[in-house]
């Protein structure tokens, strides 16, 4: 995080030279502080939803403004932030640890974790997400819920885990925990929520309305469909086949491993949250992240983990290199080499799900190192 922090050093200062794309340090936390596109009111301490307006589900538009609260300029609110989000990593890194050993190297070295973990406020996210994956398999199911509501309530993508998670209670015929475990998670999300949603309903509701309206994103397959086949996708539309898609591709995976004699439903996770990555219309840079703890938890292969790595950090580089040579403030690269490099790590993603598939025989499966409580 230490080598992340000094990436985006050079990018607490002005922009007006184009440094956030020729010098690879770009991060939305020193963008957003007084982005004159939205008002978000970080620079005046205005409360997220109440009195500003935030794109962001409830709990990261809080730490924003938390992190706003001592702040005085881009580069002190990017400070103040940063340590947020290192004390994010620090504790999906702990918890790793606690349920995997040494694979949580696979988290705590990862370039990815350099490059985007002071991008976006994600970290938060992926520190809730995995402390519920702890949760869970020391048969917390109360306590999971609650991390998986909190978590979906930062990003909504911790919720996707309700889906293995429940079906291994349900294989486990444990029912009325997969029930507790969803009805946890539900009630904290809205617990989070209504506070915001009942005395500001619009501009709570801004997070969901800016993305159903959203387009096919720069770094998604989508995109490169739609630039290379000449498909025009309505952002309706566009909606209603990213949902299919998604839905279809897990229940194969689901059918083809749920076959396998060693299969343990809860390392579902890994596919389910590579899977959104390659068929949701947005993949923005930092969601790499998400899949970082799923690595040290159900596919711990070190080739595949960095043939991802080499991958998302080629996606990084020449997606803003490529927005140096677009906004003509650099010589950049040609935008076919960052498509390029958006459809060989989807290809890598793909091989990564197979290996998965693979490893639920029985021969293949390695049981967590887990503690005797977990096992109990």
């Amino acid at each position: 995080m230490m080598v992340g922090w000094l990436v985006k050093a050079p990018c607490l200062g002005s922009w007006a030279d184009g440094r956030q794309y020729n010098r690879l340090c770009y991060s939305d936390v020193a963008a957003l502080y007084a982005s004159d596109d939205r008002d978000r009111g970080l620079d005046e301490d205005r409360i997220p939803y109440v009195e500003a307006e935030n794109e962001y589900p409830v709990l990261t538009g809080v730490a924003m403004w938390i992190a706003a609260l001592p702040a005085t300029s881009h580069g002190s609110f990017f400070n103040w932030t940063a340590a947020l989000l290192m004390g994010a990593a620090l504790v999906t890194a702990w918890y790793l640890h606690r349920l995997t050993g040494n694979r949580a190297l696979l988290f705590a070295l990862s370039p990815t974790l350099a490059i985007y973990g002071l991008m976006n406020w994600d970290l938060l996210a992926v520190a809730l997400a995995t402390g519920a994956t702890f949760a869970f398999l020391r048969h917390r199911d109360g306590s999971a819920g609650i991390l998986l509501g909190l978590g979906a309530a930062t990003k909504i993508y911790p919720a996707l885990l309700l889906i293995p998670f429940a079906m291994e209670r349900l294989r486990q015929q444990r029912a009325s925990d997969a029930a507790r475990l969803a009805a946890t998670a539900g009630l904290t999300w809205g617990a989070v929520n209504l506070p915001f949603a009942v005395p500001a309903f619009d501009r709570w509701s801004e997070f969901f309305r800016f993305n159903s309206a959203r387009p096919a994103d720069w770094d998604s397959l989508w995109f490169v469909g739609e630039h290379y086949l000449g498909v025009g996708w309505d952002p309706p539309a566009l909606n209603v086949l990213v949902v299919v898609a998604f839905v279809v591709t897990v229940a194969a995976v689901w059918r083809t491993a749920a076959a396998l004699p060693g299969f343990r439903a809860w390392t579902l996770g890994f596919p389910v949250v590579a899977l959104f990555l390659l068929t949701n219309k947005v993949y923005s840079p930092q969601y790499g992240l998400w899949l970082l703890p799923w690595f040290a938890l159900a596919l711990p292969d070190i080739r595949l983990f960095a043939a991802f790595q080499v991958a998302d950090l080629v996606v990084f580089v020449t997606r803003f290199q490529f927005f140096a040579e677009h906004q003509a403030v650099g010589p950049g690269l040609p935008f076919w080499m960052f498509q390029a490099a958006v459809v060989v790590r989807a290809a890598i993603l793909i091989l990564c799900i197979v290996a998965w598939i693979r490893r639920q025989s029985a021969e293949h499966t390695e049981p967590l190192p887990l503690p005797e409580a977990a096992t109990a």
